[in-house]
Formats: C-alpha cells, structure tokens, sequence
C-alpha cells in the first residue's frame, strides 16, 4: 500500500511541474499581406497554463482567420 502512495505522490508531483512551452500561431495571407507565423515563449508554465495562454493568443489571431497550438 506504502508502494501505490509513492507512485501517486510522484505521478501527482510530476503533472504539476513547470516547464518551458512555445505557443505556434499561423496567419493565412490576406489582401497584400503574405501567411505569417508567431512564436510565443512561455516559460515556467503549468502544462494547463500554458495551453490557456496559447487559446488566448489564438482568440486574438483569430480575428485574422489564425490558429495557434502549444508546442513543447
């Protein structure tokens, strides 16, 4: 039982590290302008942090018909 604790404590701790993440977002060409893409560095983020940041950058670009998606 000792065993399955400590397998959970350690699952648990790792799901909750903070790493490094890059928010990718892609703009299709428009009139006179060509596709673009945006790099976002977000550091020392919660996995679920980060996804959040990178849906809130692609609420923005989507105005522009853009989409963005987290990458590691």
């Amino acid at each position: 039982m000792k065993k399955a604790g400590l397998i959970v404590a350690v699952v648990l701790f790792l799901a909750s590290c903070k790493k490094d993440y890059t928010c990718s977002c892609k703009v299709p060409a428009s009139g006179s302008q060509p596709e673009a893409t945006y790099i976002y560095q977000l550091d020392d983020k919660k996995k679920k942090d980060a996804k959040a940041a990178c849906r809130a950058a692609e609420d923005i670009w989507a105005l522009a018909g853009g989409t963005c998606e987290i990458k590691k």
